[in-house]
């Protein structure tokens, strides 16, 4: 979106993403990296068309508990 505005559902998955990227930084320097992969990955992962509010809706509250998980303490590195 060059120069648009953007969507209420655009800004949370931006915010999201973003989200991510920070609880990815809690993790041990030398795990970074595969946290960073994982979450591009999943990130590219599905071909949802923007004007499909309920699968992004959707795909965003399994995100958030996913994002739960990982970032507990105890999780330490992540394969992919």
């Amino acid at each position: 979106m060059a120069g648009g505005r953007r969507s209420g559902l655009q800004q949370q998955v931006i915010s999201f993403y973003r989200e991510c990227f920070r609880a990815a930084r809690t993790k041990p320097l030398n795990n970074r990296p595969h946290f960073y992969a994982y979450i591009r990955r999943e990130f590219r992962a599905h071909d949802i068309r923007k004007n499909d509010f309920v699968t992004i809706e959707y795909m965003l509250r399994k995100g958030k508990r996913q994002l739960e998980t990982y970032s507990s303490p105890s999780i330490q590195d992540i394969h992919l």
